[in-house]
């Protein structure tokens, strides 16, 4: 069903030439526009007004956006949205020790926190131990050591683990922390099927982004698929892979770049995971996870872009039939490069305003950056604004009380088009490659972000794209907020006492024994899930647990991408 006729659309456009040719040259001659083009941040020129016609006589209200909770699910997953329920805050914490991370959870839980996420340290996201000469100096600063089971035990010391649901940003080591989850709420008599949450298990985007990567892209891609199979059939609600665009849109890619490379991630393990099972059988356990940039605009639409080319993805390509298996349900963060040392109080408006976008655009779940972190981890007072901030636009603002609110602007329906449309030539271009992988392994996506990195910053630094506080309105100022202290090295000694006396503790027969059999199982094609468990259980370390996956499946070596 179109719209609007032709004949309406033709006098809609003489009638916007009219007002160009005898009020708008008028005006333009009175006070000059500020600048003689305006674009988004992936560089989408805009007019100075939408009307219909940028809709055009073809466009199609079923086929483009039809109603909340049916395909193409543009307008929303369900059809009441947050008028049923509000989405859930998931603050992203963890730093320190576990002890110190623990308090920190119950901390946020207390405040109203909905949802809980876990930030672990570097070298636990490269599986490392915290004894590991590489990891030396790390320990603890980014997020929560995690060494064994012993710690993860700590973490959710007090913690009803069947009561809360828990996000993990975990990639090559996703099995290791999902089985000392698991292991973890056993031992609270909470078993696997009644534990909830996600792990980010996303291996693709390290090659191109974050770069935490450990193996090459094929076992690595392997891997991920183990978890998504042993999650499908034994813990039902849990969701085992957050496909992340976060972190390229963190590396330096545009708003279009982001939601097609991460689509672009996720058909490929979609691929993969059809050689393992029907589509229908674990496509509704996918889930993604987006950047909330200061774009306002440009932000919403590439959240109901993103909605409407999953759902077209995964019918007309990947052959699904129950509507689920079409939904893309992704989590959403605050843009963390927005924010700024300069005037760091200024952060909390670019937060709420990045917040509000992403909940405008109909996001699942959300993360609320804190004012200070271009500084250090969140203090306890930043947190809580930040947890505040979504709170406040929940339940004061009216904006949950509607579906989708901004359906039918003409400017955001065109704009979510033309994202759309953009962002379909990458993905294009990345299976004329042969897929991601392939793609991976010429450098086009890196190459793509690191440009795109650089165009922004010379932006940046020649004041065409302005940042407040930094390149205009800049003052003389002294920081006058407090900072989170972390006693590093002693953060480090502590826990590497622990693990030396885990050691010797532990039952070391059984932990050689397990070790062997995952060795095994990993040189078999196996899913090492099951092993891992196992060898999590009598508190085999993670270092040793991917020092066997090493030894199977080698090391990636970064590719040269200039």
């Amino acid at each position: 069903m179109t719209l609007f006729n032709e004949d309406q659309l033709k006098k809609i456009e003489e009638r916007e030439n009219r007002w160009i040719d005898e009020v708008v040259k008028r005006a333009i001659q009175r006070i000059p526009e500020r600048k003689k083009v305006f674009k988004t941040f992936s560089g989408i020129e805009l007019k100075r007004v939408y009307t219909p016609a940028d809709l055009g006589p073809d466009y199609d209200y079923f086929e483009k956006l039809g109603l909340p909770g049916e395909y193409p699910f543009t307008r929303g997953l369900h059809p009441t949205m947050y008028r049923a329920r509000i989405w859930t805050m998931r603050m992203f914490s963890g730093y320190g020790t576990p002890e110190e991370t623990n308090r920190r959870l119950k901390y946020l839980i207390a405040l109203g926190e909905t949802g809980l996420s876990l930030a672990f340290d570097f070298p636990t996201l490269l599986g490392l131990d915290s004894d590991d000469p590489l990891a030396h100096g790390e320990v603890g600063v980014c997020g929560v050591a995690v060494d064994t089971l012993r710690d993860m035990e700590i973490i959710f010391d007090g913690i009803p683990m069947d009561q809360v649901t828990t996000n993990m940003t975990i990639n090559p080591p996703a099995p290791v922390l999902l089985a000392m989850y698991i292991v973890a709420a056993g031992k609270q008599g909470v078993p696997m099927t009644k534990i909830g949450g996600t792990t980010q298990n996303d291996n693709l985007k390290e090659f191109i982004a974050q770069k935490s990567f450990v193996f090459p892209p094929e076992p690595a891609v392997k891997l991920t698929l183990d978890v998504i199979e042993f999650s499908v059939k034994n813990i039902p609600k849990w969701n085992p892979i957050s496909i992340s665009g976060y972190h390229i849109r963190e590396a330096g890619a545009t708003a279009v770049e982001e939601l097609a490379l991460t689509l672009a991630d996720g058909i490929e393990y979609v691929r993969h995971g059809i050689k393992r099972m029907p589509v229908d059988e674990f496509a509704h356990r996918l889930s993604f996870f987006f950047d909330a940039h200061i774009n306002f605009f440009e932000e919403i639409a590439k959240f109901r872009a993103a909605r409407r080319m999953w759902a077209k993805i995964m019918k007309e390509w990947f052959g699904a039939k129950k509507p689920r298996s079409m939904w893309l349900r992704f989590h959403t963060q605050t843009a963390g490069v927005s924010l700024t040392a300069q005037q760091p109080e200024n952060n909390i408006v670019r937060t709420a305003i990045e917040a509000l976008a992403a909940v405008l655009g109909g996001t699942q779940s959300l993360h609320t950056n804190a004012y200070d972190e271009a500084w250090a981890l969140p203090s306890e007072k930043a947190a809580k604004i930040a947890l505040r901030t979504q709170q406040i636009i929940a339940y004061e603002t009216g904006v949950a009380d509607t579906v989708d609110p901004l359906a039918g602007s003409y400017f955001v329906e065109w704009l979510t088009d033309r994202v759309e449309e953009e962002a379909w030539k990458i993905i294009y271009r990345i299976e004329d490659m042969g897929g991601m992988i392939e793609a991976i392994k010429k450098g086009y996506p890196q190459r793509l972000i690191a440009e795109s990195a650089y165009r922004q910053q010379k932006e940046i630094e020649s004041g065409e794209r302005v940042v407040v506080g930094v390149n205009m309105f800049v003052e003389e100022e002294k920081l006058e907020i407090p900072i989170l202290k972390i006693n590093q090295p002693e953060v480090e000694r502590r826990q590497i006492e622990r693990l030396k006396r885990i050691r010797a503790e532990r039952d070391n027969a059984k932990v050689k024994t397990a070790l062997s059999n995952l060795r095994r199982a990993a040189k078999r094609n196996e899913n090492i899930m099951p092993h891992v468990i196992e060898a999590v259980r009598v508190y085999a370390s993670l270092g040793e647990i991917m020092g066997v996956l090493k030894e199977v499946y080698g090391e990636w070596v970064e590719v040269p991408i200039f």
